[in-house]
């Protein structure tokens, strides 16, 4: 009876430990084919460009999202919208002090810290975004498709640069700037491949 008695435990004991311990799996992005496409503006105009992910994984509990970070190469900051004389040196001045400091910090990061599901593939995102060694929560929504542990995630990110000192001809910091003045959002829309 007592051995009865045990296994019974026993059995409801590993079905609990189940139950309360998740099984995470780590899902890397592919850098090669993942993506991350800028907008930024001025009054009358905008230009827009691309930059590339240093690496990333996506953390997946039984078919949903709960967590997941990515790193963006500053250094890969590049102009697509001009010529190529054009696109270089907005480039040069982007990686600058007066904007990401690309020789002091080469990247940022995306640590995702919470994930609500809701709607079919529609999650909700709170992450903290680190750029130029700054750290601050930001949110939006994101579209995770999710196939066993393969999985495709678009995102459309707003951010206000000077929250993370990004000020050059910022009409929040400087007076009179007439055609030179530039918004202070960045849009950033990212998307995320898994390694087949």
């Amino acid at each position: 009876m007592k051995k009865i008695l045990f296994t019974i435990a026993l059995a409801i004991a590993t079905t609990f430990s189940f139950a309360t311990n998740p099984h995470i799996d780590n899902v890397s992005v592919n850098t090669k084919n993942s993506t991350i496409n800028w907008i930024g503006s001025k009054i009358s105009s905008n230009h827009e460009g691309t930059v590339n992910i240093l690496k990333g994984a996506l953390n997946i509990d039984h078919g949903t999202l709960v967590g997941g970070q990515f790193s963006i190469d500053m250094q890969s900051l590049a102009t697509t919208d001009m010529s190529e004389a054009y696109n270089k040196k907005l480039d040069g001045h982007l990686k600058n002090e007066d904007f990401f400091n690309v020789a002091e910090f080469p990247s940022a990061s995306v640590i995702i810290t919470s994930a609500k599901k809701r709607d079919g593939n529609d999650y909700y995102i709170t992450a903290d975004l680190t750029i130029k060694g700054i750290t601050h929560s930001i949110n939006f929504p994101a579209v995770v498709i999710l196939n066993g542990l393969n999985f495709t995630a678009t995102a459309n990110i707003k951010i206000d640069r000077t929250k993370w000192d990004i000020k050059y001809n910022s009409g929040n910091f400087f007076e009179n700037l007439g055609d030179k003045l530039i918004l202070d959002e960045i849009v950033l829309d990212v998307f995320l491949l898994s390694v087949k």
